[in-house]
């Protein structure tokens, strides 16, 4: 027998444990627990795949060391959408899934925008757009002035957020001083005012990065671009998907001419 939300939101409510589900499958079941008119549905579901494939294959960090100084961070600066964040977060035992039907209640821990001191696992309060890839950078030369050079940092935007100004002071001083252990995420769902001449990736590569662009659904697409070797550069991978406007629709085909 088929589920109803009723029945979803039910076993949710019942799952206590912070067990991991570890299954990328169990996704879309999980933010279907999460409703609300500002959810930004759009925002969260062009994030999934490539925050899957992140926190399954490629981050150093777990419950068990979401405190070591050690380990990989990542930066949700995409934050006015973070129904996928918290759904992998969940899947991955951070927290208990019985709290995704809570989420942008009063009393949630689990806002419209991520709070990290009080979701599990968050390493930034985000959603003010343009502030997480600075905030990227002052991590990973935190680190490296500790003398921490094993831990990477991840930082996940989408392709507006590179119209603020902020992204490309960040963009120009890491790639100046050869931030190896930084890394950016661009969700590409064509939401750019004017777009960016020459692609993304384009951009990030003027200023010294390594950078490479892949089809932001490919699982083993996105893990390859993620482990991609990039001595003495940062790097960025720009994960492209649906438009917006097609965000969960297949997209239409075009016209004949």
């Amino acid at each position: 027998m088929t589920n109803t939300t009723t029945d979803t939101t039910r076993d949710a409510a019942e799952d206590t444990t912070a067990a991991p589900l570890d299954d990328f499958a169990a996704l879309p079941r999980l933010m279907s627990h999460m409703t609300g008119d500002e959810k930004h549905g759009p925002a969260a579901t062009s994030t999934l795949d490539a925050l899957w494939v992140l926190y399954d294959r490629v981050l150093r960090v777990s419950p068990a060391t979401a405190d070591d100084p050690d380990r990989d961070r990542f930066l949700l600066s995409k934050g006015h959408g973070p129904m996928a964040y918290y759904a992998v977060l969940a899947a991955k035992g951070f927290f208990p899934t019985a709290w995704l039907p809570g989420f942008g209640s009063y009393d949630s821990p689990l806002g419209h925008h991520p709070d990290r001191l009080l979701v599990p696992g968050a390493e930034i309060g985000s959603g003010s757009l343009g502030h997480g890839l600075p905030l990227a950078v002052g991590t990973a030369l935190g680190l490296r002035a500790q003398g921490r050079t094993d831990p990477a940092v991840w930082v996940l935007i989408g392709d507006a957020e590179l119209d603020e100004g902020s992204n490309h002071e960040a963009i120009a001083y890491a790639g100046a001083v050869g931030l190896s252990r930084l890394h950016t995420l661009v969700i590409d769902n064509s939401s750019a005012t004017h777009g960016w001449s020459g692609g993304i990736a384009s951009r990030f590569e003027a200023a010294g990065w390594s950078a490479t662009t892949v089809d932001g659904r490919d699982h083993e697409a996105l893990y390859a671009a993620f482990t991609l070797p990039h001595p003495d550069r940062p790097h960025a991978v720009v994960a492209r998907v649906e438009a917006k406007e097609y965000a969960g629709e297949p997209k239409p085909k075009a016209k004949a001419a």
